[in-house]
């Protein structure tokens, strides 16, 4: 297993390598943080901060709380840092189109990180995110291919809530339209926030008299309030439940058995690939000629991008050794509280 997650990490680093030699020093990325509410964002920032500071750059940020208002303040604060490029993880991704113009009319290049910023100045970077609705959904129905689904989807706010729940619905529309599966739920989570996904998954719940037979949350952190819900009615475990990022939290459940799969997008080669492609944008490459980008125009408006997609992996019981192996976790927090001889991966 470690040839493999060495192949993977190698696989990506290798198509996002750039030429850091080439980037002058004494440039500034700024970066737009949505919140840090979510662990992997801290992740993500630990990441990018490293490469833009071993390429002799310096990094500067805000947090917008959750705050599309405030996160139109914080991008023009940046600006005034003197921000060479901006990286905007987008709280709202049409809130944030006055900021982009601002930039763009600045000079300012833009890096959409992770949430897409439907805008063709704008270089999307982020996972293949409908491949990553068709594994959880996938995960999901291998383990209850039939019964009563409930859907806990992101923010509406967040095209990549679309792109997840249209993933999922490309692994389970046969089995939709066939019966074998009824959707007794679904539902947006406001701002992606635990509590919010355990309110509508509490309301489900009452609503079908707890018969509920598996869960296609759309993150780890939705994964979280929606088992938080079940285990509240004894049903923790024996209710398959799906999610994303590879939160610490997330996988000793998965160990522990309370959730099914969290599709793993190794945040630290994300937040590596934003900061060179930002310095590399700063110093004048076009996006066009960054390396690994695609045209894309997959989005709600079908605008054409350039974008780079990497490759996430569903992590199950089966393969908890990847993430440890790969140094993203330890052993130990895998396995907090799961009796000896469980699973493999904590022997």
């Amino acid at each position: 297993m470690k040839t493999t997650v060495t192949a993977i990490l190698a696989g990506l680093s290798l198509s996002l390598t750039l030429p850091t030699s080439a980037f002058s020093e004494g440039m500034t990325i700024g970066v737009s943080w949505s919140n840090f509410q979510e662990e992997r964002w801290k992740t993500d920032e630990a990441a990018i901060k490293a490469q833009i500071e071993a390429d002799g750059n310096t990094y500067i940020s805000a947090d917008a709380q959750s705050s599309p208002a405030k996160q139109l303040t914080d991008v023009e604060s940046l600006i005034s840092q003197g921000a060479d490029a901006l990286i905007i993880l987008a709280q709202d991704a049409s809130a944030i189109g006055p900021a982009v113009e601002k930039a763009v009319a600045e000079g300012i290049p833009v890096v959409g990180y992770d949430r897409l910023i439907e805008d063709p100045d704008a270089f999307y970077l982020t996972f293949d995110n409908k491949e990553v609705g068709r594994m959880q959904a996938r995960a999901v129905f291998e383990v209850q291919p039939e019964g009563n689904y409930v859907f806990i989807k992101g923010s509406s706010a967040d095209p990549n809530a679309d792109f997840l729940f249209a993933g999922q619905m490309e692994v389970l529309k046969e089995a939709i339209e066939s019966g074998a599966i009824k959707n007794v739920g679904e539902a947006y989570t406001d701002g992606w926030l635990p509590a919010n996904a355990q309110r509508n998954m509490e309301q489900f719940l009452t609503a079908n008299n707890n018969e509920v037979d598996a869960v296609v949350a759309s993150n780890d952190g939705t994964a979280g309030g929606a088992i938080a819900a079940l285990e509240a009615q004894g049903l923790a475990g024996s209710v398959p439940v799906s999610g994303q990022d590879g939160d610490h939290a997330a996988l000793n459940r998965i160990a522990l058995g309370t959730q099914t799969v969290s599709v793993w997008k190794d945040a630290r080669e994300l937040g590596k690939a934003a900061a060179q492609i930002a310095s590399a944008l700063a110093e004048g490459t076009l996006m066009e000629e960054i390396e690994g980008a695609v045209k894309w125009s997959d989005g709600p408006e079908g605008i054409e991008m350039n974008a780079v997609f990497l490759a996430p992996v569903p992590i199950t019981r089966d393969n908890l050794d990847v993430v440890i192996d790969a140094g993203w976790v330890s052993k130990d927090v895998v396995c907090q509280g799961v009796g000896s001889g469980t699973i493999d991966a904590c022997g």
